[in-house]
């Protein structure tokens, strides 16, 4: 035997030509139909008493949606909504009331939801300076944050669209003739406070030119403190979507009235977006979701109703292990 077969031989016992061959030593565990109608009716035992106990915290959050963007223009304006809107000598304010279907424990989260607001869009999430965000001024890389990068030949500071077109809405609300007092601290993820919003970054020129697109900031509050943009800048992955405005820390009684005094600050009118303000509780599971409940249960009926149609032509149509008489060649 020469030196070339001998290393073809060893070749053809290494490790690797063993996993490539599929010759390693391993477990094949042989499917039988008892096998795999066992395995089907254990998912299925699993994943649907799991699915209900999901549905059933989904259905504990108790959650109130009010439409708001419609009923807040006056009738006369309802024909031209975008001049409403845009005509900055029309008193904005708007009222609205709701009682509360289900006792609800505090804390009570407060959200403004936007449809048909697409703030994934490409240009506009790239619009954005995080070096800025972070450093200020001295951070000239602000070329991304076009077409809202400066004003009068100086830096905007927050640059770009999204901050441009912050949420400016603002609600209090009134029960007994008692206002609610609304926390609106810790309302951004620590990580965002901490690490992507500069404690020494102020402001600057933010919001001062011809055309006004959103909310404005306090100059004399660091953004790592402006917890509104904070949330505002975590753009969504859908257009239609929810941001945390505040907690009411206090319970609400089953109808209870609420009076909600809201200021209709913000255009979605020129696109066909909405408004919607949303109060909800939470479950140990979070808000209210019945998606991965229904998941869930959807996927253990399945395995139970596989099992049982294995179950059925088993009985019906047996077939005996190892019986060659199958095979296509015999």
């Amino acid at each position: 035997m020469t030196d070339t077969d001998r290393g073809t031989q060893r070749d053809r016992h290494s490790a690797f030509s063993l996993f490539t061959q599929q010759s390693l030593p391993a477990c094949k565990p042989v499917l039988t139909p008892e096998w795999v109608i066992m395995t089907f009716l254990f998912i299925g035992f699993i994943f649907i008493p799991v699915g209900l106990v999901t549905l059933r915290a989904s259905h504990s959050v108790v959650e109130i949606v009010e439409r708001y963007d419609i009923g807040c223009v006056p009738e006369p304006f309802r024909i031209d909504k975008v001049s409403y809107i845009q005509d900055d000598s029309i008193p904005k304010n708007c009222s609205l009331s709701f009682k509360v279907p289900k006792y609800m424990k505090a804390p009570i989260y407060i959200y403004y939801q936007l449809d048909n607001y697409y703030q994934n869009h490409r240009r506009y999430v790239k619009s954005r300076s995080d070096k800025q965000l972070l450093h200020g001024q001295n951070e000239h890389g602000i070329s991304s944050c076009q077409p809202v990068e400066v004003n009068n030949d100086r830096p905007i500071i927050p640059c770009g669209l999204i901050a441009w077109s912050l949420f400016n809405d603002t609600f209090t609300f009134i029960r007994n003739r008692a206002e609610l007092k609304v926390n609106r601290k810790n309302i951004a993820w620590k990580s965002d406070r901490g690490h992507k919003f500069g404690k020494n970054v102020y402001p600057f020129n933010f919001q001062n030119g011809t055309l006004i697109g959103g909310g404005k900031l306090n100059p004399t509050i660091p953004l790592s403190d402006q917890e509104d943009l904070i949330v505002w800048m975590r753009t969504s992955a859908l257009p239609s979507f929810r941001k945390l405005y505040g907690r009411i820390e206090k319970d609400l009684d089953v109808d209870d009235v609420v009076v909600v005094h809201l200021m209709n600050n913000y255009n979605t009118y020129s696109f066909g977006g909405k408004k919607k303000l949303v109060l909800s509780t939470t479950s140990w599971l979070g808000g209210k979701n019945d998606f991965l409940g229904l998941a869930y249960v959807f996927i253990g009926s399945s395995s139970v109703t596989i099992a049982v149609v294995f179950t059925l032509l088993h009985l019906l149509s047996p077939r005996h292990y190892e019986d060659t008489s199958y095979l296509p060649w015999n």
